[in-house]
């Protein structure tokens, strides 16, 4: 398991993410979908890549509006692990 990122790594790796936000120990994004039923699969998508990577973001849907939240809990905030998998999220959309 890696270890809990510091502030100046926290910066430069959100630089490579521009969509996700930092916020407290996590990071974060919101996707938007035309329908409920859209942002569902969208959800079951990244469940599948969650559950490889075993690392596994909070999410909420609210209609068709989705926010994922990534931080390591056992290490205390943020690894290369939140990083990497928001980065195979952000892959979905290219």
């Amino acid at each position: 398991m890696p270890s809990k990122l510091d502030a100046e790594s926290v910066r430069s790796s959100l630089k490579k993410l521009p969509e996700w936000e930092l916020d407290g120990d996590a990071i974060t994004r919101a996707y938007e979908f035309e329908d409920f039923v859209s942002g569902i699969e969208f959800v079951n998508t990244v469940a599948d890549i969650a559950e490889e990577a075993h690392h596994h973001p909070d999410i909420s849907i609210r209609y068709t509006s989705v926010t994922l939240s990534l931080t390591t809990h056992d290490k205390g905030g943020l690894t290369a692990s939140d990083f990497e998998l928001a980065g195979r999220i952000d892959h979905l959309f290219d």
